[in-house]
């Protein structure tokens, strides 16, 4: 395939949205030293990763459960550890929040979104 175009890939993936973050996700994959499973053929990452959809050489649903493990923020737990850590006694507890006014609680969330106040992350 000298070219690769979304018409392409619509076939293999209907969803035009889901078909960007799907290739996007492999892009980064790639990048990051992940096997390539087509020849680059002088490529950038992008275009090997939409060819690779397009010739239907991934397994998206794989490919899928990785992005969404990826962006989730909140691991989940197993039953099975969270029963054996309240059996052994070992369950964490929550702190209580400390007492904070409206401007207070404010001025912390605009530092956690914006980072050190330094400049460096």
């Amino acid at each position: 395939m000298a070219r690769v175009t979304v018409e392409d890939c619509i076939e293999k993936v209907p969803n035009r949205f889901r078909l960007v973050l799907l290739s996007a996700h492999r892009a980064r994959n790639i990048a990051a030293g992940s096997q390539l499973q087509i020849d680059r053929d002088n490529d950038k990452n992008p275009v090997v990763a939409l060819r690779e959809v397009a010739e239907e050489k991934l397994d998206l649903d794989a490919l899928s459960e990785s992005l969404v493990a990826g962006l989730e923020r909140v691991i989940p737990v197993d039953e099975e550890e969270e029963d054996t850590r309240h059996d052994a006694g070992e369950a964490q507890r929550a702190l209580p929040a400390p007492e904070m006014d409206e401007a207070a609680m404010l001025r912390a969330l605009q530092s956690d979104r914006d980072g050190p106040a330094d400049g460096r992350l």
